[in-house]
């Protein structure tokens, strides 16, 4: 199939959304719509001799592409198509955050095929034993970059992803944006858990130190955590609650769950059933009228017909136990409209 062919068939697919929750919007309100989305290996094709990247290359274990890359750039630039299309946004993401991203030139190259924007990039190489980081951009007629910077975890063994920390702002307000891909529960969960506590210390001490000054602060904290809500990472490292009264009340100690009360599916598909390991959290301040805020519904677990397997309804991944199934992610993306 010709790579015209392709983007016809990839836009033409786009409106074929079947979303996880619905969102309202109050009117007369400009929005920002972000989104967070672990997209599972979006590796380039070249040997990087300084990360273990070995098997994402044509002669490595997973026979890694050019033409496997470019229909995976093809499925990323048609989920945000998607986003675009459907009604409850009519935008793309004005700021996009990724898992998995192998440099900044395979991150910039997937966002320059999208029609009609120009995204600029944000990006912080890590540490991590396989070359993967955290990329983040945005749309510069959507909102402004202020300052970005990035924060080391210091593990015992290999190391870890850093943690992003951004702020943007508009018509003279701003709010901070914290980006977070935390150690996996790889060979086991009792085992692995410091390390994200390990993690969950560096997040919290961005937010108390955001915090200490302006209880009140707009802040926005994201990520595949690899934890869900209610375990101690997210718990007691971070103060994640599902009550937005508490957070108020509690405004320099805790964070609200965006998961609170969300009847859809989770991000990510595991031993048949469903987990809410990537999350978004909000401040206090972001619960107010004041500054940027939130209303009405709007978080969501985004996808449609086409990114799912069926009959079990899960995500449709790249490699499915090292088989290659040409997928868009075994990650769903999650949505948030802040005004």
């Amino acid at each position: 199939m010709s790579r015209l062919l392709c983007c016809f068939f990839l836009v033409s697919m786009a409106l074929s959304w079947s979303p996880c929750h619905a969102a309202g919007a109050p009117s007369g309100r400009k929005e920002i719509v972000l989104l967070w989305w672990n997209i599972e290996n979006l590796f380039d094709t070249h040997d990087d001799p300084v990360t273990d990247d070995d098997e994402f290359t044509p002669q490595g274990s997973r026979n890694w592409t050019a033409k496997k890359l470019l229909l995976k750039e093809m499925r990323i630039r048609h989920t945000l198509m998607a986003v675009e299309a459907h009604p409850d946004y009519g935008k793309f993401p004005d700021i996009v955050a990724f898992a998995e991203v192998e440099n900044r030139q395979v991150f910039q190259q997937t966002l320059s095929g999208l029609p009609g924007i120009t995204y600029k990039t944000v990006y912080y190489d890590s540490p991590d034993p396989r070359g993967i980081d955290i990329g983040l951009a945005y749309n510069p007629k959507g909102v402004t970059l202020k300052a970005s910077r990035a924060y080391s975890v210091t593990l015992d063994e290999k190391p870890t992803r850093k943690i992003i920390i951004a702020e943007f702002s508009d018509s003279g307000d701003s709010f901070h944006l914290i980006l977070n891909h935390w150690p996996s529960r790889a060979f086991d969960t009792g085992w692995s858990e410091p390390k994200r506590l390990a993690a969950a210390k560096v997040t919290r001490h961005i937010l108390d130190s955001l915090r200490s000054s302006n209880p009140t602060a707009d802040i926005i904290t994201m990520g595949d955590f690899n934890d869900e809500p209610a375990n101690r990472s997210l718990s007691e490292g971070l103060g994640s609650s599902f009550d937005a009264a508490q957070v108020r009340r509690n405004s320099k100690t805790l964070l609200y769950n965006c998961w609170s009360g969300y009847q859809g599916i989770g991000s990510y598909y595991y031993h048949r059933k469903w987990e809410r390991i990537d999350q978004i959290l909000l401040s206090a301040g972001m619960l107010d009228k004041e500054g940027f805020s939130v209303s009405g519904d709007p978080f969501r677990c985004f996808t449609f017909s086409r990114m799912l397997l069926y009959p079990d309804n899960k995500p449709w991944p790249t490699y499915e136990k090292r088989e290659y199934r040409g997928g868009y992610s075994d990650h769903l993306p999650l949505l948030l409209k802040i005004h």
